[in-house]
């Protein structure tokens, strides 16, 4: 392990010096150890490469809310040892960083594999919804619950020093960082961007995976020309830490047969090969339903500023609500919801004078004078969204009592105090 600089990522490396270079990316609330029952095989052949995501595993806590900066400390980090040229294996998020190098980086890229990904991790909603319950609470409900998520039951019931050490890694992670992650997966959609993946991949997925599961893993083997789907029976989410040999075998067969030379232009399909006894693959394509797009209203004026207010308002909002706004929408309203978009949330929540965070305690502070308690409601949603605690909500309401009247206020603590406590309850 090296000192990491600035705007690079914490790593590590294991194998001959000489050897091709694999990259081994980690999930969401993991480290590098999570990879490390692939480590001895991988590295008869690879010098293997492995970093952890900011603030995760004693890495420095610097912040990186977006896929494409991660992949961009990542490509930095490569760059400071010489690394020019590798294959690339991502679990979840470390997927995600994957399919990002392929997309905007593929002249680095020799293979892929994708473990435990999606084009989509969910709804940007309940990611976000995640980092309002570790601001308010902390990681311990998230890292109590994590096993849950990961694990199938019979292997964690079986491993109870493996559920342990799964609870203790996201246990000390640093939070505003896991908070920051939550935030590039909340952003990341590359549904419609699949069919630019120009190299061979492997997609794989455990067979009982209830967070990214096999109906994810077909939509992008449907949308990656050149991809191969491969389901591991008995496993879920962490399925390298799970099922480790058929991993294992599963990468190795990969990125022996699927490694692309420097400037080939033409693909390389994977050839057929026996399957391990512990995975099960299709014997044909799986037809997967044509994705639809997120719903949006066209703009009736000049797109900037209502794209530019579309985007502001699903991230302040929530894309559940801005996508019934829109769609309850109609000849009659139509043209307010425009109005609202392009200048309400393109013109003002869009300019740069203020953060967020002040923005929303002005709403609030003016939605109380107001009292205009269901439009609170719902930025009181927004603002914790938008990173206010609820000790900070609560502080912008008792000000609002002095200048507002304390009927007012009153009113609106009890909306506030509803609001809180079903945003910040973690799920059981």
């Amino acid at each position: 392990m090296s000192e990491t600089p600035p705007n690079t990522l914490q790593y590590r490396f294991d194998g001959p010096e000489d050897a091709p270079v694999l990259i081994l990316g980690p999930s969401l609330g993991t480290t590098w150890h999570m990879w490390d029952r692939q480590i001895p095989e991988l590295t008869k052949q690879w010098r293997v490469f492995r970093f952890d995501l900011p603030g995760h595993g004693g890495a420095p806590a610097r912040p990186a809310p977006s896929v494409g900066e991660l992949a961009a400390r990542l490509l930095a980090t490569l760059d400071a040892v010489g690394v020019q040229r590798f294959g690339y294996a991502g679990c979840a998020l470390g997927g995600a960083v994957g399919i990002e190098l392929a997309l905007r980086h593929p002249e680095r890229l020799a293979s892929l594999a994708l473990v435990a990904a999606s084009p989509r991790f969910g709804t940007a909603d309940e990611f976000r919804q995640r980092g309002v319950i570790v601001r308010t609470n902390g990681l311990d409900p998230i890292a109590r619950t994590s096993p849950d998520r990961w694990f199938t039951g019979g292997f964690a019931a079986a491993q109870p020093a493996i559920t342990e050490w799964a609870v203790q890694m996201v246990r000390t992670t640093d939070p505003g960082c896991y908070i920051a992650s939550c935030e590039a997966l909340a952003g990341f959609d590359v549904r419609h961007e699949l069919g630019r993946v120009g190299v061979p991949t492997l997609v794989l997925v455990g067979s009982d995976d209830q967070v990214t599961g096999p109906a994810e893993a077909r939509t992008l083997v449907a949308g990656i020309p050149d991809a191969r789907l491969a389901v591991v029976p008995g496993a879920s989410h962490l399925v390298p830490v799970e099922q480790p040999g058929a991993v294992t075998d599963l990468l190795v067969r990969h990125f022996s047969t699927a490694w692309q030379q420097p400037y080939e232009t033409g693909q390389t399909a994977l050839p057929a090969a026996p399957v391990h006894p512990a995975v099960a693959a299709p014997p044909q394509a799986v037809p997967v339903a044509e994705i639809a797009p997120a719903v949006a209203a066209q703009p009736l004026g000049p797109p900037d500023r209502y794209q530019s207010g579309l985007k502001v308002r699903r991230e302040v909002l929530g894309d559940a609500h801005v996508d019934q706004e829109l769609a309850e929408a109609d000849e009659f309203s139509g043209d307010f919801q425009e109005f609202m978009t392009r200048y309400a949330w393109g013109e003002i929540w869009d300019r740069p004078g203020l953060d967020r965070r002040t923005r929303s305690c002005i709403a609030l502070t003016a939605l109380t004078a107001g009292g205009h308690l269901e439009d609170l409601a719902l930025h009181v949603r927004a603002a914790l969204r938008n990173g206010l605690t609820p000790h900070e909500i609560r502080e912008v309401l008792l000000q609002a009592a002095v200048y507002c009247g304390v009927p007012a206020a009153s009113k609106a603590f009890r909306v506030a105090q509803q609001v809180v406590r079903e945003e910040t309850t973690p799920a059981e």
